[in-house]
């Protein structure tokens, strides 16, 4: 815990920051413009009150190649997750690969919120719209979770099966909750929302465990069958002879 709030991150955030934005001197596409359109409408207003219009005008594009890209403003923000997605995932991940899962997941977590540290309003914006609109809040946390498999799986922890998609929700729920606190913190350092997910982190891995356990219950109980099974055979067996 001591080492972790001078965990120095000049480079990476200056590298993740720009994740979402194309490289200067590239050529911006129709899509890429439509995401950033929408996210500095959204960082101003809620995403109810943005109309596909507003979005179109504010991209320079026709409401045709509006259509053609997106079929609503939220698939637009689904976009724009999947590229922060891919900005985490494109950066090398080698040097934690001695680390703990834990120490892992926290660095990836760490990452994602860097990269999304430039649309930090948009991102308050929504989630304030998710607390008081449910079909909001539940389709978001299905492209949370689809995010936080590829997370952990970047930190070399399995995300696959029922187990997984368990933990992918739980990571999911935890990350929503170290928002709060990285939405509030305006120290450069993330000082306060490192120690946010650390403590999250520490209660999710207690609440993990409890699952593991919960999970092996199921074969513990199969193989004390079996046991039991194979002890009446021989019993019945012995007993002919």
């Amino acid at each position: 815990m001591a080492r972790r709030p001078t965990r120095k991150s000049g480079t990476k955030s200056a590298r993740s920051s720009s994740a979402g934005r194309p490289a200067a001197g590239a050529a911006v596409g129709e899509r890429e413009k439509i995401i950033a359109a929408f996210l500095a409408l959204l960082a101003e207003k809620s995403i109810e009150q943005i109309g596909l219009a507003e979005i179109a005008k504010e991209a320079g594009v026709s409401l045709t190649q509006l259509r053609g890209e997106f079929a609503s403003a939220l698939a637009m923000f689904a976009a724009h997750m999947k590229s922060i997605d891919r900005a985490v995932l494109a950066q090398d991940l080698g040097e934690m690969a001695e680390e703990p899962p834990r120490e892992r997941l926290f660095d990836v977590l760490m990452r994602r919120l860097e990269a999304m540290s430039p649309h930090r309003e948009a991102v308050r914006s929504l989630l304030r719209s998710a607390r008081r609109n449910p079909p909001l809040a539940f389709a978001l946390n299905g492209m949370a979770v689809r995010s936080q498999q590829w997370m952990l799986t970047a930190a070399g922890i399995n995300a696959s099966g029922p187990r997984g998609m368990v933990r992918a929700q739980g990571l999911a729920l935890l990350f929503s909750s170290v928002l709060r606190d990285w939405l509030r913190d305006e120290d450069p350092g993330l000082a306060r929302t490192m120690a946010a997910l650390d403590r999250a982190l520490a209660r999710g891995q207690r609440f993990s465990g409890f699952l593991d356990d919960l999970c092996q219950i199921p074969a513990r109980l199969c193989r004390l069958r079996s046991r039991r099974r194979r002890h009446r055979d021989d019993s019945e067996e012995s007993a002919a002879a």
